[in-house]
């Protein structure tokens, strides 16, 4: 099949109403900032839309174009990239381009056709199932003995639902072949540590221990009470500080959420200096960055108490990722839950890659630094490594 055989064949389709669902993928340069572009159609106003989500190193974009405006769209991308696979109602079509165009296609014609859904709102496919009882929620009082979802926590049900996608998400950066280790600073009353927990050995059956740390001796026995009354035999709760816990040389995959100011520094110092492989962290009260703030430029702004702290908050976070970047993680900053929920919605994710950093992104840090006078906390616990 030659390049325009290929763009006409796909065009038609796609003007047909035929997309079920498309990835294209392999940028043809590797300064393109999209690493990823995903394709699926939707009913926006009784308007028939290409919605198109757009996947960069750290965050998603969405834009949604009318099918009449598509085709013009989609001739970019064949510029841009040299993959695509592509779900079609009754066809599976897999296209790897040369350099020149050059075509590598396969195609596989599908026995049963594919449904295409084209609600904007569709119901949520939450991987803990809200109609199947789950002992460890029933048992945390999220559900009832017959596996409903009480009506009063199931925001509580979505959170644990969304940490579990960000589990998921991390599965291919853990061991396969040992166990793997889990620390869980502040758990609190450990409802995302039952979670893990659950998720990873209970559904993916891995071999892992898990401890979560806290310092409320109170809420450390009731929750070993729980882990005892269910099994959980790899589950521990142990009262503690993160400052003070020196049990480890190396663990595999740190949580931390809602750490106070730099309680979340600290929390990810250990992370990094412990290897670990992946890191979850949800910041709380970023204090340290607005006590240092001492920037003129920005004077219109920062006047402004509640604006200051906000400010201080979102480049706290967006420092700590960086940070994370520059000693070997690729990090992003990503919604938690609703913003409607809490304000404190950014989920710090970062997966050990070993990856230098250029010496343009070394640069663009610094400047950052010197702009906003920062002197960040955890850029001193880390200076070995930066």
């Amino acid at each position: 099949m030659t390049f325009e055989e290929m763009k006409a064949h796909l065009q038609e389709q796609i003007l047909n109403q035929q997309l079920v669902a498309a990835t294209i993928s392999q940028p043809r340069m590797k300064s393109n900032e999209i690493k990823r572009i995903k394709l699926k159609p939707l009913m926006l106003r009784d308007a028939y839309h290409i919605q198109i989500e757009y996947q960069y190193e750290r965050i998603l974009k969405h834009e949604n174009i009318l099918l009449m405006e598509f085709p013009g769209k989609l001739e970019s991308f064949y510029a841009d990239f040299r993959q695509v696979h592509i779900d079609f109602v009754e066809e599976k079509v897999q296209i790897q381009l040369s350099k020149k165009n050059k075509v590598l296609w396969k195609s596989d014609k599908t026995a049963t056709p594919k449904q295409i859904n084209l609600s904007h709102n569709r119901k949520k496919n939450y991987l803990l199932d809200d109609a199947t009882p789950y002992p460890f929620l029933i048992r945390l009082g999220v559900q009832t003995e017959d596996g409903k979802v009480k009506k009063q926590k199931y925001d509580k049900f979505k959170q644990i639902n969304r940490f579990i996608e960000f589990i998921d998400d991390a599965l291919a950066y853990l061991p396969k072949d040992r166990q793997v280790r889990i620390l869980d600073f502040g758990s609190g009353k450990s409802y995302l540590t039952f979670a893990l927990y659950h998720y990873l050995k209970i559904e993916k059956g891995l071999d892992i221990r898990v401890t979560g740390l806290d310092l409320k001796k109170e809420v450390i026995e009731e929750c070993s009470r729980i882990a005892e009354d269910l099994g959980y035999d790899q589950l521990e709760f142990l009262v503690g500080d993160i400052n003070d816990y020196n049990d480890e040389s190396a663990v595999d995959m740190v949580v931390t959420l809602h750490a106070c100011d730099v309680a979340t520094d600290m929390a990810l110092a250990r992370a990094v200096k412990w290897g670990a492989r992946v890191i979850l962290s949800v910041p709380c009260c970023q204090h340290e960055l607005n006590r240092q703030l001492h920037t003129p430029a920005l004077d219109v702004m920062l006047q402004h108490g509640l604006v200051r702290e906000r400010f201080a908050a979102l480049a706290t976070d967006s420092i700590r990722a960086e940070i994370l970047s520059l000693v070997g993680y690729e990090a992003q900053l990503l919604e938690f839950i609703d913003m409607e929920n809490t304000p404190k919605n950014i989920l710090i994710r970062a997966y050990h890659t070993g990856k230098k950093p250029s010496k343009e992104q070394r640069e663009k840090y610094d400047a950052f630094m010197t702009l906003l006078n920062a002197k960040p906390f955890l850029a001193n616990e880390l200076k070995a490594y930066l």
